[in-house]
């Protein structure tokens, strides 16, 4: 029987209040409390409320992320399982869109751990061990660009299918940087 660690259930009491609440409004001591924890443990795993957000999202995309080029999993491949994720946590992830602002915002969160997978992957990809200027500058366009159109879609901005909106993803991804990499033509089979 696998149990689950503090973090982990300090994750699931924040997803489990903001099912019904306002990120805003959540607490630290709010998730403490609905799990019986105290304050001091929370501040052992996390700095605050954001840190728990942001941390939570990149272990998602970083599993997605991780499989990829093991066992025939492709670049397409993670862009339809992060759609996919993206469509089965929707209402979760629009609470966090509209209810988080400024640095702590959970879009520019989702651009930076974006912005730090796409990067990694491809330097994995290229075995370099740093991405030229151009390349970099590249990535963060991607990233700003992917952030902002999926917001848009899971706040219901856009009409499209979790497929449509991971072609584009890839799509996006392959177009603009790998060709630079020439490494792109890889990723669509």
């Amino acid at each position: 029987m696998k149990r689950k660690k503090a973090r982990e259930i300090l994750v699931d009491s924040f997803l489990e209040l903001a099912e019904t609440k306002s990120v805003e409004k959540i607490t630290v001591n709010d998730i403490v409390n609905n799990c019986d924890y105290s304050p001091s443990t929370f501040y052992r795993y996390y700095r605050d409320k954001y840190d728990l957000i942001a941390r939570y999202y990149a272990e998602q995309m970083g599993v997605i992320m991780a499989r990829i080029d093991i066992d025939g999993y492709s670049w397409a491949d993670a862009c339809q399982d992060a759609a996919r994720y993206y469509e089965a946590q929707k209402n979760f992830l629009a609470n966090l869109l509209l209810n988080t602002n400024g640095l702590d915002s959970f879009l520019d969160s989702m651009t930076e751990i974006n912005c730090t997978k796409s990067r990694d992957y491809l330097l994995r990809k290229t075995k370099k061990e740093k991405l030229d200027k151009k390349t970099e500058l590249l990535i963060r366009l991607y990233c700003l660009g992917a952030s902002k159109l999926v917001s848009e879609w899971i706040l219901g901005k856009l009409t499209a299918t979790a497929s449509e909106i991971a072609e584009i993803l890839q799509e996006g991804f392959v177009a603009e940087i790998l060709k630079i990499e020439e490494i792109g033509k890889n990723l669509y089979q």
